[in-house]
């Protein structure tokens, strides 16, 4: 029997991988366990991903890349003239209602990097775009990236103690770090 040409099988890995991380955790991801929601053999994963940390490096690029697609969307929704902690406010509401599994997803493959050494680029190339994307409203590069330290921050303590968002309290620590 010959190999069967399936060329959508890595991008099917990636998504699995995400699924599981999202669903079980960082702790679940194995080669097996990905091959099994991928509905792929176990050799695909180990052909296109030889370690777990290969695998988890492309599913963060995927995440990394929506994030950033999100936010160049929330930079042109977002009126010119409206402060920045109030769009920051507003987006980090806006997140919070729409997926929060998805948010805690992207956060566990964010601190995953403490930990995975070859995940750090792409966890610093998110850091620099974000900040990128708000240096355009800030015009200063060091308030940007405190601006996406507090975001970061507010968030990871949300999502960690399961506090209700309040917006008031998010747009004054954001006020008081952009001034």
């Amino acid at each position: 029997m010959g190999r069967r040409y399936d060329p959508e099988r890595r991008q099917r890995i990636i998504d699995a991988a995400i699924a599981v991380v999202g669903e079980h955790g960082i702790g679940a991801l194995s080669h097996r366990s990905v091959a099994a929601a991928a509905d792929v053999p176990l050799g695909s994963t180990t052909y296109h991903f030889a370690t777990l940390d290969d695998l988890l490096v492309a599913a963060l690029e995927q995440l990394s890349a929506e994030w950033v697609a999100d936010m160049e969307h929330w930079e042109r929704d977002t009126a010119s003239e409206m402060p920045l902690a109030d769009a920051m406010a507003g987006l980090m509401e806006r997140l919070l209602e729409r997926d929060r599994k998805r948010l805690e997803l992207e956060y566990e493959l964010y601190v995953a990097a403490l930990r995975r050494t070859p995940v750090r680029p792409i966890v610093s190339a998110y850091l620099d775009d974000t900040a990128a994307q708000v240096v355009r409203r800030t015009g200063d590069l060091g308030a940007a990236r405190a601006t996406v330290a507090l975001f970061d921050g507010l968030l990871l303590q949300l999502l960690l103690t399961g506090r209700p968002f309040d917006r008031d309290e998010a747009r004054a620590a954001f006020e008081r770090v952009t001034g």
